[in-house]
């Protein structure tokens, strides 16, 4: 028996992809070594370990993650591709179960309150979504285009979106978009991400000038080229595009108004325009990114060192060891400390993709590129969010921030992939087996 399960584990790690286990790993000790940083103490000098603080909690969460990850690898890999579909409608359901259940925290009632730990369901709704539309797009007759199945994506996509939205977890939500890189790859047309493109240029516009300013300007813009294009006889085909395309972006600028002015909540409305006007409201809404900055350019180009950073000790910067944990990265690492830390990132995600194209079936290469396009995501927001390019939306540093429950999330995320990559060998083109 013994043997057995030694053989197992041999099997197991012979056929693992070394340098994305070692990636995870590396990643996961920084971020750990980082969130100590960030709640330690000089007068107190608690031990990394101590489960009082963050760190020791995080510490208990990364030894359950690795046993999430060895577990996922024994595992049969048939499991994930036959019930893809059941793991996505349990996940929905927890989406469902805690705007019912759920409890209130920071205007988002999006976490489950099991007394020891808080768990958030979107955070597993990635995956989740992941799977169910690798199992979807996992034939290669599934053609993308087609009305039917195109629709099929959307609503797979549309539900734990719609949910988290509900929740008042805006940041989360915007993650599902990310998968639209996946989809690019599955046959997406490139006309379509560039509409996607326009779409959040005239976002950015909308924050700046008055929706009925830009729609006045896209309508005269519009009328403009109509008549250039009647005047020179173009066919009646170009003229019809024209009108279409002026009333979807003026539809987009109305849209955009829309869900920023009545969807979103005071204080999400209030980050956005903190991002545009940075002095509007320092020491109220804009306090945390102003903090962010000044701790990520006092570390100069090697930062104060290990533990030394002065912004994290007298605690100006809120929620350090969570959503702002990069800032702690630039004050005590510095310049240097900062671009190897975006470098690591930038190798996990270009072996991601080399790990996608090698894959024989297209479920391992559609969920591969879910999995990269998610942690994409994350990576460039949050850092993006701390140096004041993009708005506060509250998504964690992948493998770095504290928590449970982004932790397993992400470990899950990739341990299924290496498991799929595990089989490649086994894999028939088009399908799993």
């Amino acid at each position: 028996m013994e043997r057995s399960g030694r053989r197992i584990l041999r099997g197991v790690f012979n056929q693992l992809d070394l340098p994305l286990l070692i990636l995870y790993l590396v990643l996961v000790f920084l971020g750990w070594m980082n969130i100590y940083a960030a709640v330690y103490d000089p007068e107190t000098k608690r031990s990394i370990f101590d489960l009082t603080i963050n760190s020791g909690k995080q510490f208990v969460w990364i030894c359950c993650a690795l046993i999430i990850g060895l577990f996922i690898l024994i595992l049969d890999v048939k499991l994930y591709v036959k019930f893809a579909y059941v793991w996505y409608a349990v996940v929905m359901l927890t989406l469902v179960g805690v705007l019912l259940f759920g409890r209130e925290i920071a205007g988002s009632k999006s976490w489950f309150d099991l007394g020891f730990m808080r768990f958030q369901p979107s955070e597993l709704a990635k995956m989740a979504t992941v799977l169910a539309l690798a199992k979807f797009l996992g034939d290669n007759n599934t053609k993308l285009m087609h009305p039917g199945n195109l629709i099929t994506v959307l609503v797979l996509v549309a539900i734990p979106t719609g949910l988290t939205l509900m929740q008042g977890d805006t940041g989360s939500a915007l993650v599902f978009a990310s998968l639209s890189i996946m989809l690019y790859r599955e046959g997406l047309p490139g006309q379509i991400l560039a509409l996607g493109l326009l779409a959040g240029a005239l976002l950015v516009l909308t924050l700046f000038f008055k929706a009925y300013i830009l729609e006045l300007m896209l309508g005269i813009a519009g009328c403009g080229l109509i008549y250039i294009l009647l005047f020179n006889r173009r066919k009646w085909k170009d003229v019809i595009i024209t009108v279409l395309f002026t009333g979807l972006a003026i539809g987009i600028v109305f849209s955009v108004d829309f869900f920023v002015y009545k969807v979103l909540k005071p204080h999400q409305q209030k980050r956005i325009e903190v991002l545009i006007n940075p002095d509007i409201d320092a020491k109220g809404i804009g306090w945390q990114v102003n903090q962010s900055k000044i701790a990520i350019g006092s570390g100069g180009l090697l930062g104060k060192g290990f533990l030394e950073g002065t912004q994290t000790k007298f605690n100006f910067v809120p929620d350090q060891s969570t959503d702002f944990i990069f800032c702690t990265i630039g004050e005590e690492r510095g310049w240097l400390g900062s671009l190897l830390l975006i470098s690591l990132f930038v190798v996990l995600l270009n072996r991601l993709l080399l790990v996608a194209e090698r894959q024989k079936s297209r479920f391992s290469r559609v969920y591969a590129y879910g999995a990269a396009s998610i942690l994409f995501f994350h990576f460039a927001v949050n850092i993006g969010m701390t140096i004041g390019l993009f708005p506060v939306i509250g998504i964690p540093l992948p493998f770095f921030s504290y928590g449970g429950s982004s932790l397993w999330s992400f470990t899950l995320l990739l341990f299924v992939l290496l498991k799929l990559d595990m089989h490649r060998k086994m894999q028939i083109t088009g399908s799993f087996f």
